[in-house]
């Protein structure tokens, strides 16, 4: 091959979330020619921002932790990771409202101690579990500790089942698994696949002791995830098209690809599928994949946000977690937003399937009186606004079995590749596992066209 084909080689990146960024950014950085596609106006996936009124809103409040090296990476790339900074340690604020002698706040954090120490301390005087339910809880947490996560016997059992078997009370799980693994894994533990539980839980608490501190956006995530992933690309030489769609998806001669846009054709030599399952299956080429609808199979589950703006300051914690209440995680995002006056909260509401198409009235009537009982400073304050964004398909349901579904980033068509987070990264649906995807894909390709290259991360190389 001459070195003119080598520089002549073109790639279309089909979706512009972060996992098709991150191909995108990886390809052009190998000196692949990339357009990057992307059907909406703008770039981020379902990690945006839009307009309301004066505001800048996120349809969703998306955290990070110190273990989440790819994303942390992405935040890099782009020039935004000191718009999205670490807590310097660990530390969640726990409410719980259901006690009879009242409100209690608990927190859990960690030290600087090693593993599993760090969190020993914490553990200790939690408050909102027994003196036997935190010790059952440690037992628990060093069995886990054992697993491998990777595992496919793991993937076939529930992580409410597991924790059943270690002893784990309703409580226990409510007040302290869930909370954590709600979050992180948008399902309740009966419905988690204890593989991908296995991977949250050894990754994020029981590996190193900062792992688990916890990252978030001080400016609205269409600034990180659009406004500065754009022009990361741009300088990357990608050519974005925005508003843009993808008709289909043909071989071309010479083992080249065909992608029909909406007013071009363009033949390339290598295309990555960066779109949510359905929109896959529905672009692959017959044989691509040996069982297509596997990709039907994988699930989704949504994800409800709650806005609240007040005329006065009812939250002094940046964030918090809830107990004995519907109400999951709060978090402040006045300024972020650029409210001037008052306060803006936003709730974080994820395995919502019960409420995530209940009237916009009806949640009000619910989550506003929730809030009181939390926050005594809310009872007199006038709420100037109230709204509701709702991710019907927010992430891939992490049922059991669920791992055996996920395909890898190579199909069995030369030059067509699949990322995502919900293809085989061994991570629930999280923005890591958006960024690894585009990594799994990239570096596929790249090793296909002959093009030197190095994964950005080193422990996964």
């Amino acid at each position: 091959m001459t070195d003119d084909d080598m520089r002549s080689r073109h790639a279309v990146v089909v979706g512009g979330g972060l996992a098709g960024i991150t191909a995108a950014l990886q390809l052009a950085e190998a000196g692949v020619s990339v357009t990057l596609v992307e059907g909406r106006p703008r770039l981020g996936g379902l990690a945006f921002s839009f307009r309301r009124g004066d505001l800048t809103i996120d349809n969703g409040q998306h955290v990070y932790l110190r273990c989440c090296t790819a994303y942390r990476w992405f935040l890099d790339r782009v020039d935004g990771a000191h718009l999205a900074p670490l807590q310097d340690r660990l530390d969640v604020p726990v409410l719980d409202v259901a006690r009879k002698r009242g409100p209690r706040l608990g927190r859990l954090r960690r030290s600087a101690l090693p593993v599993p120490l760090h969190l020993a301390a914490s553990l200790a005087t939690y408050p909102h579990l027994s003196l036997a339910e935190r010790a059952a809880v440690g037992r628990a947490a060093l069995a886990l500790k054992k697993l491998d996560p990777a595992d496919p016997a793991l993937d076939g059992i529930d992580f409410g089942t597991w924790l059943g078997r270690h002893g784990q009370s309703q409580r226990a799980i409510e007040a302290l698994w869930d909370l954590v693994g709600v979050a992180t894994l948008n399902a309740t533990a009966p419905n988690a696949s204890m593989g991908l539980a296995a991977m949250v839980f050894k990754t994020g608490l029981l590996s190193e002791p900062g792992a688990a501190d916890i990252g978030w956006a001080r400016v609205p995530l269409g600034d990180l995830h659009d406004t500065l992933a754009r022009k990361a690309l741009d300088s990357a030489g990608v050519r974005t098209e925005l508003s843009t769609r993808v008709r289909g998806i043909s071989r071309a001669e010479f083992g080249r690809w065909q992608v029909e846009l909406d007013r071009e054709l363009l033949e390339v030599d290598t295309v990555v599928l960066a779109v949510p399952q359905r929109e896959a299956h529905a672009l692959l080429p017959e044989g691509a994949l040996e069982d297509p609808d596997r990709l039907l199979d994988i699930g989704t589950a949504p994800i409800l946000n709650i806005h609240v703006l007040y005329d006065r300051k009812v939250l002094r914690q940046p964030f918090f977690a809830a107990l004995g209440t519907p109400v999951q995680w709060v978090f402040d995002r006045t300024e972020a937003s650029g409210l001037a006056d008052g306060q803006y909260l936003a709730l974080s509401q994820s395995a919502a399937e019960d409420e995530i198409d209940e009237p916009v009235a009806a949640l009000r009537e619910r989550y506003l009186p929730e809030l009181e009982r939390l926050l005594p400073a809310a009872r007199g304050a006038q709420v100037r606004d109230f709204f509701v964004t709702r991710e019907r398909t927010a992430t891939f349901a992490p049922t059991p079995g669920v791992g055996r579904l996920r395909p890898g980033a190579r199909t069995r068509a030369p030059g067509l590749y699949l990322a995502g987070a919900w293809t085989a990264t061994g991570w629930p649906a999280t923005m890591e596992g958006a960024v690894r995807s585009g990594f799994s894909a990239a570096g596929a390709a790249l090793s296909a066209l002959g093009r030197p290259h190095e994964h950005p991360l080193k422990e996964a190389a």
